[in-house]
């Protein structure tokens, strides 16, 4: 047994069993085969709308970039979200494009060009990380030309664009759908589902210090 499963063989007497049943389901659900990479939002509903939005639909990791407004992330208008979610922070673009490119992911930038792939052709089966830009301008330049991928939304009406959270909502709930469908390996690993599993059982215990300081004066 490693340090990990022992830690939250122990850490697992202070939360309930219905508990401990939900995070099972909720694992068989969670995925790292899509991720979502958002660029300076400026409304911090937005951006924290968009990390309730990654939670709701499975969709395990999402990364920040606050290169101009600073930290966007609330955690009410997130209504505890980010406590499920493993979220990355950068101060500017390109770590945040490096990061993913390095772990496989091909670089998906959304937005209505005459050249994007609509969201019903998208192709699931690369590892994927969706990018979203500004309320106002939209992603910038650095982003598009380092793209694998562009993707949008089709409209049949005037307005051109939608809100950042809608857009996250109506891609992830359609491509998320579709890869539960298909018969790619989406699923966490052993290893992932044990660690986080371990942080929401950290996560789910009020008195948390205390609690490790008893585990470890006990070794």
């Amino acid at each position: 047994m490693t340090e990990e499963q022992r830690l939250l063989t122990y850490l697992e007497d202070f939360i309930t069993q219905e508990r401990k049943e939900r995070f099972t389901e909720i694992l068989s659900n969670r995925t790292q085969h899509f991720t979502v990479a958002i660029e300076d939002i400026f409304q911090m509903h937005n951006a924290s709308a968009v990390i309730r939005t990654c939670e709701v639909f499975g969709v395990q990791t999402a990364h920040m970039i606050e290169e101009k407004y600073g930290k966007r992330l609330d955690a009410k208008i997130a209504m505890g979200a980010e406590k499920w979610v493993t979220t990355h922070r950068y101060a500017q673009v390109q770590p945040c494009i490096d990061t993913l490119k390095t772990q496989g992911y091909q670089i998906v930038a959304t937005l209505p060009a005459p050249t994007a792939v609509p969201l019903q052709e998208f192709d699931i089966t690369p590892k994927s990380a969706f990018f979203f830009g500004t309320e106002r301008d939209g992603l910038s330049q650095q982003v598009i030309s380092q793209a694998d991928v562009f993707l949008t939304i089709p409209m049949v009406g005037f307005t051109e664009s939608l809100n950042i959270s809608v857009s996250v909502a109506i891609i992830l709930q359609y491509l998320t759908t579709k890869l539960r469908s298909s018969a790619l390996n989406w699923q966490l690993s052993e290893e992932e589902q044990l660690l986080l599993r371990l942080q929401w059982t950290k996560n789910s215990i009020r008195s948390l210090t205390d609690v490790l300081s008893r585990y470890y004066s006990l070794k």
